[in-house]
């Protein structure tokens, strides 16, 4: 039973989590943020969760893309 509930846990945390932590915490806080200001407004915040879903998918993109050669080391090649 225990095992069960490992691989469980084990599971979900691939899932969500996968292969940035920092994607599932900026999401995580986003949601958080929005749950906090529709409570404490009217104004609605269902923007923030888009803005910052667009900005996380582009930071991981950039930090998963391999970086361009300088112009100094193309020149000396």
């Amino acid at each position: 039973m225990i095992r069960r509930i490992r691989a469980f846990g084990a599971f979900w945390y691939g899932f969500i989590v996968g292969d940035d932590w920092r994607v599932a915490a900026g999401v995580f806080l986003a949601l958080l943020i929005t749950y906090l200001l529709s409570r404490a407004t009217t104004v609605p915040t269902w923007w923030i969760v888009v803005v910052t879903v667009a900005g996380l998918l582009a930071v991981s993109i950039r930090r998963a893309s391999p970086r361009p050669p300088d112009a100094k080391e193309m020149m000396t090649q």
